[in-house]
């Protein structure tokens, strides 16, 4: 077959040698809906929880609603990644398309995480030092009101996949919807350890405990903030992400004295998977007979295969 004189973009006979590179999740266009009704949300219980904690001089309620603060600005990040990856998908200038749109993001968001807990702590030892007080009856509504939101928001942002899905395709995950979804998880916690704060405060006078309460939910934070950055940041770098699958792949491939001697494999977006593999072989078979081999395997959705003649064979 000749090239040389043939304007290849709109010849309609190579339609089975080419494929688009849209590496979508399964449930984008949900999840992108979803988030976006999250942020409306948070933004509205962010402003809330801050003034009332100015208004009633609770650091509690201020450290939940500057924690939130950030995590409506990462949630709209979240929101903007589902945008821009819908969006641009189809650009020829991205070379295995947008599914990693949302990885950025989630790194972004556990960065995001990560910051907030040095304001938080920062807060929480000046008032340790420094004591104020409290209207408690206001700031435990306000505190109340944004657990609420918060659950409300956690609900939205729940995996939809069921645990059998999720078991046989653990790759699958959104680390965007994750992002989300530990960010308004976060302002959960922070919530909850609030009202325990300052219900202690103000029934037993343990009013250091208000402040404390800010440390513990800053280690909470922190701790969830690393978990995203890990998965995240491993995507972003091309980690392999299944070695059982690396081996399985190989399995299929080594027979017939056939050899592996190369296999990259990395993740492209939520459930898709590309690899680029080097057989040597001392009967080299077609590309296309190797990749028939692996063409059952779920998640695999970019594959290319180079065949070497194993030296001194003729």
């Amino acid at each position: 077959m000749r090239f040389e004189d043939r304007d290849l973009r709109h010849d309609h006979s190579l339609d089975g040698f080419t494929h688009p590179h849209v590496y979508l999740g399964r449930h984008h266009a949900a999840n992108e809906r979803r988030t976006l009704l999250v942020v409306a949300l948070t933004a509205a219980m962010m402003i809330a929880e801050i003034s009332g904690g100015v208004i009633f001089g609770s650091m509690a309620l201020i450290a939940d609603g500057l924690h939130m603060s950030t995590h409506a600005a990462a949630l709209g990040i979240t929101a903007l990644a589902y945008v821009g990856a819908r969006r641009y998908a189809n650009d020829p200038r991205l070379a295995f398309g947008t599914g990693k749109f949302g990885d950025l993001a989630a790194f972004a968001s556990g960065l995001a995480l990560a910051l907030v807990t040095l304001l938080i702590a920062y807060e929480s030892i000046t008032r340790l030092i420094h004591p104020r007080g409290i209207a408690y009856d206001d700031a435990l509504a306000i505190a109340a009101l944004g657990l609420s939101v918060n659950l409300v928001s956690a609900w939205l942002l729940r995996d939809t996949d069921d645990r059998h899905h999720r078991d046989r395709h653990p790759d699958d995950a959104d680390h965007n919807l994750r992002a989300a979804y530990v960010h308004v998880l976060a302002d959960a916690a922070t919530s909850l350890l609030a009202i325990g704060g300052l219900l202690l405060a103000r029934n037993f006078g343990l009013v250091f405990m208000d402040p404390a309460v800010g440390l513990i939910g800053m280690g909470v934070i922190l701790s969830w903030s690393y978990g995203l950055l890990l998965d995240s940041g491993s995507v972003l770098l091309d980690v392999t992400p299944d070695d059982h699958l690396r081996e399985a792949i190989k399995a299929r491939l080594e027979t017939d004295g056939d050899f592996v001697s190369d296999l990259h494999l990395w993740r492209l977006g939520p459930g898709h998977r590309a690899a680029v593999i080097s057989i040597v072989s001392d009967h080299p078979k077609s590309p296309q007979e190797h990749k028939a081999r692996l063409r059952d395997i779920p998640g695999l959705s970019h594959v290319t295969i180079e065949v070497l003649r194993c030296p001194g064979v003729r």
